[in-house]
């Protein structure tokens, strides 16, 4: 029996048992009174429209889920954004939907509202992947208009990805179940074919108290824009449905017929499990981030039949890099190895950082994937670049520079997983958000900051004893570990993997034994797309 194995199983297993709590609380949206009021009106919730339109008994995954936590407390909260994202298959075809929740003020849109919805587009428009809009909005969240209206990553960027993607042949379908009003009515009308659920729903640029207001006509808002009207005389909807099952049955019916899509050809074989049990990632996984361990051990309960094919293994130890198969996809692996290594030159390496070495060969190895048409995967687990004076003279920041240009450059699809830390330059290099990941997720052990806590504490603890210092106030010992306690605990809290989520810095937050299902399923969108653009890394600090 080992002991820090099952330190650590009970450590990952209680993250995952948080998760798992936090899950369901999201999942209840605006609450249970709120649920039961959309049941009252004859309509389902977001989340039973998504479940009731997906193929029963197939795979799906969640965009976003923890978006919003923690926001918006002095306006009642945000659960989800107010909106519920999710890939899924609708009559086999894989697809994307996107659902307003109008049990969260009214399905009406917070500016991480717009933020998630637009990129729940971003994965349509990168993959090519049919897109279901399931409408039931009160419009822009009022009180925060002003973050949400004027600006080029606010809501009127919808409409346009709306329109770029009708020209780029991306399939549009959208149903209004409820609320459509202002500049939301023209995202179902933008789409390729609307729905309209009779009586419940409605669709108007100016609702009936604001038709009074502005030019004192009377009109109740069904005669305005209900049904009958868009459907039967202004032309504007396409389809009207008698409720919402019959209005979700419509899109089916639609997808049923959609034609099949030009391949991108990734390399796909029989899937095959893996060979060394994935449970045993939560003993792997240290419960401190500061622990080692060794990363070809998780990689190995990753991946089919445990086989990893490894590149350059000799050679810059602190980055693992190799070919291997997920769920039956090939896949080329860049994995920061988190155990002290030693060079051939007998100089020792630490675990998680990235050295000239290991900056050269993940450089390479990237172009090797390009060149061979092999999606990539980032697992990261990294503090950083090598700092001090053998580095900086030996041109770390050039190798680095080098390894961030081929992510920046590469045209495989990548999805990076955040396994524990994510600091610094080491999350740009490894492929952060910033580097257009298809998918980007986290599992409950992560940590994403510019540094880790400790080090960002210490840092800010100087700062503030020489501000005080020159207040003339004097600094006991109680009162700097005072200082470092308060300090290091806001920090911590900005690391944590739900502050990344929130903000939308990642995809999700996931069970490590989901991964291999979400690295498949972003393959399988990411073959919607074929390469257009070939690879070059152009000008390189040599």
């Amino acid at each position: 029996m080992d002991l820090k194995f099952n330190q650590n199983e009970d450590r990952n297993k209680l993250l995952l048992s948080d998760l798992r709590r936090k899950l369901n609380e999201v999942y209840l949206g605006g609450g249970k009174a709120k649920i039961a009021k959309q049941h009252d009106q004859g309509k389902m919730t977001a989340r039973e429209r998504i479940d009731y339109l997906f193929d029963p008994k197939t795979e799906q995954i969640e965009v976003g889920a923890f978006v919003g936590d923690g926001m918006y407390k002095e306006h009642g909260g945000c659960p989800s954004g107010g909106v519920v994202i999710k890939i899924g298959y609708v009559k086999g075809k894989q697809c994307i939907v996107v659902a307003n929740d109008a049990t969260v003020k009214a399905g009406a849109w917070f500016p991480i509202t717009a933020k998630k919805n637009l990129r729940a587009q971003e994965i349509a428009i990168e993959n090519r992947l049919p897109i279901i809009y399931l409408v039931d909005s009160a419009g822009v969240y009022l009180p925060l208009q002003d973050e949400i209206f004027p600006d080029k990553e606010h809501f009127g960027r919808i409409f346009r990805n709306n329109a770029v993607m009708s020209s780029m042949g991306i399939t549009q379908i959208s149903a209004v179940m409820g609320s459509c009003v202002a500049g939301g009515a023209y995202l179902p009308i933008m789409s390729d074919e609307a729905l309209i659920v009779d009586k419940t729903a409605s669709i108007f640029l100016a609702g009936s108290y604001l038709v009074k207001a502005a030019i004192g006509e009377s009109i109740d808002n069904e005669t305005l824009g209900g049904a009958t009207t868009h459907c039967e005389i202004s032309g504007v909807t396409d389809y009207k449905a008698k409720d919402d099952a019959a209005a979700l049955d419509t899109i089916k019916n639609i997808m049923d017929k959609i034609g099949d899509f030009p391949k991108a050809g990734y390399n796909r074989k029989k899937s095959v499990k893996p060979k060394e049990n994935p449970d045993d990632i939560y003993g792997i996984l240290p419960s401190s981030r500061a622990e080692q361990y060794d990363m070809m051990e998780i990689i190995k309960r990753l991946v089919d039949d445990s086989e990893f094919e490894e590149y350059k293994a000799g050679y810059g130890q602190t980055i693992l890099t190799g070919y291997a198969r997920i769920d039956g996809w090939a896949v080329g692996i860049v994995a920061n190895q988190r155990k002290v290594v030693k060079t051939k030159k007998g100089e020792m390496q630490f675990g998680g950082v990235i050295y000239s070495d290991s900056a050269d060969k993940a450089t390479r190895f990237i172009a090797n994937c390009n060149q061979k048409k092999i999606p990539l995967v980032f697992l990261q687990d990294v503090t950083g670049f090598m700092v001090g004076s053998k580095s900086e003279h030996g041109g770390i920041i050039k190798d680095g520079a080098k390894m961030v240009n081929a992510v920046s450059n590469s045209v495989v699809p990548k999805f990076t997983i955040v396994i524990g830390n994510s600091y610094g330059a080491g999350n740009y290099a490894m492929c952060g958000k910033a580097y257009d990941p298809r998918l980007i997720v986290a599992w409950p052990s992560a940590e994403l900051a510019v540094m880790s806590g400790n080090s960002a504490a210490k840092v800010l603890l100087q700062i503030e004893k020489a501000s005080l210092k020159k207040k003339g106030e004097t600094i006991t010992e109680e009162k700097e570990t005072e200082l470092f306690d308060k300090i290091k605990k806001r920090y911590d809290n900005q690391v944590s993997p739900y502050y990344a989520a929130s903000r939308l810095w990642t995809d999700a937050i996931i069970d490590p034994k989901d991964t291999r299902k979400w690295i498949s399923m972003g393959i399988e969108a990411a073959d919607h797309a074929p390469i257009e653009n070939p690879f070059n890394m152009g000008v390189l600090q040599v």
